[in-house]
């Protein structure tokens, strides 16, 4: 039997979403003879005690894994120190990962297609990263493609590339402006991708995500993407740090196996990269937000 990469999930202070993913992950056939390596970050206030304590004594009763092991913080590290400081530690000692955060649910075939997408490309230099959630359910997609743009639900990479990892902000940012990279980093302008790792050079965001994406990006490295989603994010619900409300980027499981054949030349799918553009277009354009903020508004939702 080949060797399964080991799964590294980050979890905090949501007890419900944690026992879900696990439950989603045991019902993956290849969970059996995985490791399973459990980061519990620690309570900012007391008020997130109880919560944190209710993860704690849900997680240390999993079975089902090959091997589970838990590092429980005593001071809480926030969510872009745990993964960086738990993927950079675990690759030490494995050639790959496979990473999830807790309020992701994953079809039954997602650990199959993650090992074999793992195992496929494991000498391709240019591809450093392997996303398995699709949110824009656009039926052009292709089961698989490539493209430079790093998606953090549901994912895997391998030693190789993470030493591409840059966690200066202000490095990327030099380099992606000296470079004049911004407006494809930003799908032609229709995300705010550039402005999402100022903002983490400021202080208003701490994302780990948006330095790994430009990271590999800058490194001109390629990501193998699913146009049929194997991952669910159930983080929209107002529970989490950085997830507000909204189905803006629902996915719609795919319950079948994905096959992973191996995609020559190895270069990026402009098609794929224009689903994206039309996406983020759609879905974050001035008058779509309008319209949101409207909605939210007769619903007596008067946030930001």
């Amino acid at each position: 039997m080949k060797l399964l990469a080991p799964i590294l999930l980050f979890v905090y202070n949501r007890p419900t979403h944690v026992q879900r993913l696990v439950s989603s992950l045991q019902a993956n056939d290849l969970a059996k003879d995985s490791e399973l390596f459990i980061f519990s970050d620690a309570a900012k206030d007391e008020l997130e005690k109880e919560n944190v304590n209710e993860v704690r004594r849900f997680i240390r009763s999993i079975k089902g894994f090959g091997n589970v092991q838990i590092v429980e913080r005593l001071e809480n590290w926030g969510l872009a120190r745990s993964i960086i400081n738990g993927v950079t530690q675990t690759l030490k000692h494995y050639d790959r990962v496979i990473v999830l955060e807790d309020d992701l649910f994953v079809a039954p075939y997602f650990l199959q297609f993650m090992n074999d997408a793992l195992e496929a490309y494991k000498d391709e230099e240019r591809v450093g990263h392997i996303q398995a959630c699709d949110f824009t359910q656009d039926p052009m997609l292709p089961d698989t493609f490539l493209i430079k743009w790093t998606g953090s639900w549901g994912w895997a990479t391998w030693r190789r590339a993470w030493q591409y990892f840059n966690d200066d902000g202000s490095e990327l940012l030099a380099e992606l402006e000296r470079r004049k990279l911004t407006f494809r980093f930003d799908f032609n302008g229709k995300y705010g991708f550039t402005r999402m790792l100022r903002r983490q050079i400021e202080g208003k965001n701490n994302s780990w995500a948006i330095r790994w994406n430009a990271s590999l990006f800058l490194n001109d490295i390629l990501s193998l993407n699913v146009g049929r989603s194997l991952v669910q994010n159930e983080g929209f619900d107002g529970s989490g740090t950085n997830c507000g409300g909204g189905g803006l980027y629902a996915s719609k499981l795919w319950l079948k196996p994905l096959p992973v054949v191996k995609i020559q030349p190895i270069e990026e799918n402009e098609n794929a990269r224009n689903v994206y553009v039309k996406c983020y277009a759609r879905t974050n354009s001035f008058l779509a937000k309008a319209i949101r903020r409207i909605k939210r508004t007769l619903k007596g939702d008067f946030g930001a």
